[in-house]
């Protein structure tokens, strides 16, 4: 994987970008100086620049869809502009950050219940937050536990509906994920790795992992919770809301893909010795991280996988091919493997620690006091 932007796609002289998308140099160096476009040194003319194919691509979707009240309108569901004012995480120039904080370097020390804290005011004590009478439900998948966790405070009396409420429910899903009661002294990842794994450094690895999979800013599963929240649906319902959204094999349902092939890979490359790379695999590509997702890049170098390891030089080859880096599942996967957790674990991973950031999103909304409800427009 690649730590820096290196200019790998810059391969379109000024010339062909003013040609595909019917602009001006003088636009064209307007949108290079605002970011918008990025461009290197040509390598055979120091006076000439050579500008990245992926930028220019969607400068030119954003042009041809014009800047309409619609298409603005309808651009901010698709990747788009921002349309909700939050100041729970921020993603800019291939990093992300909690309250203003880099999230990466966060998660290096911190554990998920300071990021809680952090991004939503959660007090999270293991004692303090105890479900010693909890007994998770008899299914297969962490996933899938809770689930059903989550329906039963739905349909149940209930466990309030603040903060105390929130960091409680919070170690429910921990806990439900694990398949085990609770120790009442552990915090989440110790209890995910006892119940996971006898690695000694199972509970490190999950402990980073957490973190990062703790918030993302406006992504679906977030949106998810926030419009429950906004129209005054309870913690637990606007948290289904949430699980409900990264079960989508679109969202969170890609991990147990990448783990899937991942597998294939290694039986191809066993029976083979070599992967021969047909298209994107699952877990590769992220639109807000044209130059690699520093979440995985932080999982796969406290996994081991950097220089010539395995996964590292599989990633490289994909990238190479397809320009297409791997994503947080791909980091997930490769943790549920490196660690042999029980199959459907990366899931279990992301749900527990995206908590964390669905809470922060839902009482932000609730702040507001507004309900998200936008308008539709005939095509």
């Amino acid at each position: 994987m690649k730590n820096s932007y290196d200019g790998s796609f810059c391969t379109l002289a000024a010339h062909e970008v003013c040609a595909q998308v019917g602009i001006s140099r003088d636009t064209l160096y307007a949108y290079v100086s605002r970011g918008i476009v990025r461009a290197i040194a040509h390598p055979g003319d120091a006076r000439k620049s050579l500008y990245d194919r992926r930028d220019v691509a969607k400068l030119h979707d954003r042009k041809r869809r014009g800047r309409s009240r619609q298409s603005v309108a309808a651009s901010t569901i698709d990747w788009g502009e921002p349309i909700l004012v939050s100041d729970i995480t921020r993603i800019a120039d291939g990093q992300f950050y909690y309250r203003g904080r880099n999230a990466v370097t966060l998660a290096q020390a911190m554990t998920l219940e300071e990021a809680a804290n952090l991004l939503a005011g959660l007090r999270c004590d293991p004692a303090l937050n105890s479900a010693a009478d909890f007994i998770p439900a008899d299914h297969a998948l962490p996933f899938q536990r809770m689930v059903a966790m989550m329906a039963g405070l739905m349909t149940g009396t209930g466990q309030g509906d603040g903060r105390p409420a929130a960091a409680k429910i919070m170690r429910l899903a921990a806990l439900a994920a694990a398949g085990q009661p609770d120790d009442g002294q552990s915090p989440i990842h110790l209890v995910l790795a006892k119940a996971w794994s006898k690695r000694d450094d199972a509970a490190e690895l999950l402990r980073l992992s957490l973190v990062l999979c703790a918030d993302h800013e406006l992504n679906a599963s977030a949106y998810a919770v926030r419009v429950a929240a906004s129209a005054g649906a309870t913690l637990p319902a606007s948290l289904m809301a949430g699980l409900s959204t990264l079960s989508g094999a679109r969202h969170g349902g890609l991990t147990p893909r990448c783990r899937a092939w991942m597998d294939q890979v290694e039986k191809e490359t066993g029976i083979k010795g070599h992967y021969e790379i047909r298209q994107v695999p699952p877990g590769f590509g992220h639109p807000l991280y044209p130059d690699g997702d520093p979440r995985t890049r932080a999982i796969m170098e406290a996994c081991g996988q950097t220089g010539d390891a395995f996964w590292a030089r599989i990633a490289r080859e994909v990238a190479d091919r397809t320009g297409q880096y791997p994503s947080l599942d791909f980091g997930l996967a490769l943790i549920e493997r490196e660690l042999d957790l029980p199959k459907g674990a990366g899931l279990g991973i992301f749900a527990v620690g995206r908590m964390a950031g669905w809470i922060a999103h839902l009482f932000e909304q609730r702040k507001s006091g507004k309900i998200i409800r936008p308008r539709a427009s005939t095509s």
